[in-house]
């Protein structure tokens, strides 16, 4: 979801790439809370680490513990920042379909406003 929130706001400015701790397939409950926001992510597949294809980032963020270590350990011979988010997972979540929609607008809710507040750039006077 991060991504594709991010693309969707940033991405003729930024480059993106996401990835997990291991890799997964798609999600229909990400896909249904995405589609709310107009944001099609159908045919994403989570990748690991290990698929980035470039290893030339300014800034990584990740979204859980294990996450953080791995960014840490897969970037300590680079400049780069590493930023953790404490992200819920929604994966994780469990009663009613509905129950577990809340979960995912919940985290991608607080996805959003944090990509907005990390890359959005201030308004520069008299322009």
């Amino acid at each position: 979801m991060a991504e594709a929130i991010a693309r969707h706001y940033f991405g003729r400015e930024i480059y993106f790439a996401s990835a997990g701790v291991k890799s997964g397939e798609e999600d229909g409950f990400a896909i249904a809370v995405m589609d709310e926001l107009g944001i099609d992510i159908r045919g994403h597949h989570p990748h690991s680490f290990e698929d980035l294809a470039d290893s030339n980032f300014d800034v990584i963020v990740t979204l859980s513990p294990e996450a953080h270590h791995k960014a840490l350990e897969f970037s300590r011979a680079w400049a780069v920042e590493v930023i953790y988010w404490p992200t819920p997972d929604a994966t994780a979540a469990h009663g009613s379909r509905e129950a577990i929609l809340d979960a995912y607008r919940i985290v991608r809710d607080r996805l959003l406003v944090a990509i907005k507040e990390l890359f959005e750039r201030p308004a520069t006077p008299g322009v």
